[in-house]
């Protein structure tokens, strides 16, 4: 039975020799995505990401994958992203910041790297960025007000929704023309000094989300007004952006 491992690339070999056997000659590459490779994996908290490249024939017979992903889900191992590369290729016009973003961490655990390579056109950066502020907007405004005013509720709401402007950051810096941040921390101070992004604010909020900081009622509608108001001045900036 797998078992949660202390560090990823524990289960690496045994996790590839699955993949293998299930697709044989049809699998083309494993790449390791996410929390785990920007070396912020924590044992039995973060799931364990993995994109699979398969042939088009092996796409045909994705149900070979079940017990392998039944299995491997007993590690903390999240249901694979299976993809081909014609599928990657031409997806980029239309998920350009989640490829983006795969690509500013990643580890290639067996196979060829499917994502080295990937080019990005700004214009399509820019505009996912600010259809995806502008939603998350909305949808902060509309969750916000379903708290009513709990910080309970409130810390949860944080935590649910904090993780998306992570890959959005990481868009930003790719249209300032800034390599890509591993850490969070490093991300908000980068995004901060090239839009005026609130740093203080983002790094509270993450606080919060690790819940090593704790809110009162009071606090948490401040908080959460002051985030509100940021993703709003973040939507405006991005709304405004010259590429050059």
């Amino acid at each position: 039975m797998a078992k949660t491992p202390q560090k990823p690339e524990e289960i690496f070999e045994a996790f590839t020799a699955d993949c293998k056997a299930a697709f044989g000659a049809d699998l083309e590459s494993i790449i390791l995505y996410g929390s785990a490779a920007r070396g912020e994996y924590v044992q039995h908290v973060s799931d364990i990401n993995f994109m699979i490249m398969l042939s088009e024939a092996g796409m045909q017979r994705l149900a070979a994958a079940m017990p392998l992903v039944a299995k491997w889900s007993k590690a903390r191992v999240a249901t694979p992203l299976f993809l081909t590369k014609d599928y990657l290729t031409s997806s980029l016009d239309v998920f350009p910041i989640e490829f983006l973003n795969m690509q500013a961490a990643y580890q290639v655990v067996w196979g060829r790297d499917a994502l080295k390579h990937l080019a990005f056109d700004k214009r399509l950066v820019r505009l996912q960025a600010e259809r995806e502020l502008k939603g998350k907007l909305l949808q902060l405004r509309e969750r916000f007000i379903e708290t009513g005013g709990s910080a309970k509720k409130i810390t949860g709401l944080i935590g649910l929704s904090l993780p998306a402007f992570a890959s959005i950051f990481q868009a930003i810096l790719f249209l300032q023309d800034t390599p890509p941040c591993t850490k969070l921390t490093d991300l908000i101070a980068a995004t901060a000094s090239t839009t005026g992004l609130n740093s203080q604010l983002f790094e509270t909020l993450a606080s919060v989300r690790k819940k090593t900081k704790k809110l009162k009622d009071a606090e948490a509608l401040s908080l959460m007004e002051s985030y509100i108001k940021e993703v709003k001045n973040l939507a405006m900036h991005i709304d405004i952006f010259h590429i050059k």
